[in-house]
């Protein structure tokens, strides 16, 4: 059976539970994470454990919070209020933990899903969303990885281009697939608006309401977007239903033509009621 879940962001009692309740065996079983495990959730040392001890069975792609701790880890950002992952800094195998996220991929194809953190532009197709994902990923591995992380950061270019090069290029890319929420029908970001998709600034709309998106026809899965809730269509799953901020973890199958769908809420980001 084939999974994916949506935003752990640290909560791994959750993420314990939730997976005793689809009886996971890592022997049997394959899940996807759609980005960032770590962060804002009590326990992101423990969600790292855990899914690291699955090794193959579990593809782990890399979100805006993960690579967060990363450009933190490297010097090129600090912690900022709210930052909840100081356990991995502070650990004795620290360096274990970063060098696994440095390893781990920032798009895949599994079971005929394309899974992103957060989206893909209108001009991508689902082949040149895998390649450019390698592109970064190759600096986010390479000897340069320091200098990658002092340049990753940035709204400009906020629009795709085939000629684009060298740092502009990959910081496109890092915000396409872990920051976009909304964009033109010509594929400029918007990278103010949090809001729900009802919230889309003028001229802009949800990336997957696009007219003329190349991927259109390709099934894809997200997270990154709490504010969407579950979105579930033949075709797209939104899977980011804001475990951390005190909603639910999200799990869905989806290999052999079946769809299931499993929930379960973070009890240790229950608001306590009045």
């Amino acid at each position: 059976m084939i999974y994916l879940i949506g935003d752990v962001q640290g909560c791994d009692e959750a993420l314990g539970l939730l997976l005793d309740e689809i009886g996971f065996s890592g022997s049997r079983d394959r899940l996807v994470l759609l980005g960032d495990l770590v962060n804002r959730g009590p326990s992101s040392l423990a969600t790292l454990r855990r899914l690291a001890g699955f090794g193959a069975a579990a593809t782990c792609l890399l979100g805006n919070h993960d690579l967060h701790l990363l450009a933190v880890a490297h010097g090129a950002r600090a912690l900022q209020r709210g930052d909840t992952f100081a356990e991995v800094l502070d650990a004795p195998d620290r360096a274990h933990w970063v060098a696994w996220l440095q390893a781990q991929p920032l798009a895949h194809l599994e079971a005929g899903w394309l899974c992103v953190h957060a989206g893909v532009v209108p001009q991508w197709t689902t082949a040149q969303t895998l390649a450019l994902a390698a592109e970064v990923q190759a600096q986010l591995r390479g000897p340069a990885l320091a200098d990658f992380l002092h340049v990753m950061y940035g709204n400009q270019p906020d629009r795709w281009r085939d000629d684009l090069q060298g740092d502009a290029r990959w910081r496109l890319v890092v915000n396409v697939l872990t920051r976009i929420r909304f964009c033109s029908a010509d594929g400029q970001l918007d990278f103010k608006t949090k809001e729900g998709a009802g919230g889309a600034p003028p001229g802009y709309m949800p990336w997957f309401e696009v007219p003329g998106r190349l991927t259109a026809e390709q099934p894809m899965a997200f997270g990154h977007w709490s504010t969407l809730g579950l979105i579930e269509r033949p075709t797209l799953l939104a899977l980011d239903t804001g475990c951390v901020w005190g909603g639910a973890l999200t799990a869905v199958r989806v290999d052999g033509g079946r769809r299931e769908v499993h929930q379960l809420a973070c009890a240790a980001m229950q608001q306590p009621g009045p």
